[in-house]
């Protein structure tokens, strides 16, 4: 997969929706599926796509734990930290000049 292709699938997972409000609510740290669900408003079936692509993008971190009930927590990546702060930086400067 090309360099450029590779943005492209970023920038659009980012787009769709729910996935700025993800990157948003993993800031604060490993989160679990339920409070994702809570803290972003989004339908469970929106949800889990949009995890399952920002994942498979190296944007979020999924970690299962082998408990039951299952439990499984995602998190940033490196990646997904320094997008985030760059989409936030973004946010400002086209609030500054709005």
């Amino acid at each position: 997969m090309g360099h450029d292709t590779r943005t492209r699938e970023i920038l659009r997972a980012v787009s769709r929706q729910a996935g700025w409000e993800i990157l948003l609510a993993l800031r604060q740290g490993p989160t679990r599926f339920s409070e994702l669900e809570e803290g972003t408003q989004v339908s469970p079936r929106t949800l889990s796509e949009r995890l399952r692509e920002l994942v498979e993008l190296g944007l979020v971190g999924r970690r299962a734990f082998a408990e039951v009930p299952p439990r499984v927590e995602y998190t940033l990546t490196p990646l997904g930290l320094k997008l985030l702060e760059a989409l936030e930086g973004l946010e400002s400067l086209i609030e500054e000049h709005a």
